[in-house]
């Protein structure tokens, strides 16, 4: 992805991480009828197998009546899902970055779309340097996506000064739930640009730096069997790669 980023540069206790694969008993009923929906789309319906989402929110611990932001929505599969599952009581904030749609245009056209879903869907744009809901949120989710902070086109001081947004975007205790495609371990953003992958440690780090605690971490979308040395993109992984699941807390 080869946007450029317009970004503002003003921005212990050891604690028991639970490593968490949710079982499908344990999923509460919103989550599983926010995922059987039958108005979603079909080829994103058809990914479901793969990306685990009612367990993976259940892991997120979205309850009715959250209000939600999808940070980076980009085509808004688990918008529509999250929209499902918060209910009507709920709101899903669907984040979409100036810089992506400027990139490329069906990023803003995948928004449209997704807002079409649902009335508790409202689509947000702005810089991704000045982030912001319209009211503090219970759960900031974003999937695949942080690795996109670490392409080239933002300085550490400005991600460091979008992960402070995130932050004060949620309210006190709320949590930050992190998707993303595991790079080689001790690479940090090599691999970020070229393979579209992260090493799991930068992103703790720097959340961590932030002010967020790092509350669980689920192997729901694990595979062993991905080197991590394609990228994601590559016919023979995409799909198919190793990912890890990060739940953050915000103090209360």
């Amino acid at each position: 992805m080869a946007y450029r980023f317009t970004l503002p540069l003003a921005g212990v206790l050891a604690i028991a991480l639970a490593t968490t694969a949710v079982a499908g008993s344990d999923v509460p009923d919103n989550l599983l009828s926010a995922v059987a929906n039958p108005a979603r789309p079909e080829a994103q319906r058809a990914r479901d197998a793969a990306r685990h989402p009612a367990e993976i929110l259940a892991f997120a611990g979205v309850k009715t009546g959250d209000k939600v932001g999808d940070f980076l929505m980009g085509g808004g599969y688990f918008t529509r899902i999250l929209s499902g599952a918060v209910g009507p009581t709920g709101k899903v904030y669907a984040f979409q970055a100036d810089e992506f749609i400027s990139f490329m245009a069906d990023y803003g056209k995948w928004q449209d779309e997704t807002a079409k879903f649902a009335p508790n869907i409202v689509p947000v744009r702005s810089s991704i340097g000045v982030f912001a809901t319209p009211e503090p949120v219970d759960l900031i989710f974003t999937a695949q996506n942080y690795h996109d902070l670490h392409l080239g086109r933002a300085t550490p001081e400005q991600i460091a000064a979008i992960n402070k947004r995130l932050y004060a975007a949620l309210k006190p205790g709320g949590v930050l739930l992190v998707i993303d495609h595991y790079a080689a371990d001790g690479s940090g953003d090599r691999d970020s640009s070229k393979l579209h992958r992260i090493d799991i440690a930068m992103v703790k780090a720097e959340l961590e730096a932030a002010g967020f605690k790092l509350e669980g971490q689920s192997d729901l979308l694990r595979n062993p069997a991905d080197p991590r040395t394609a990228s994601v993109f590559d016919p023979a992984i995409q799909g198919k790669t190793d990912q890890f699941v990060l739940k953050f807390r915000k103090p209360k």
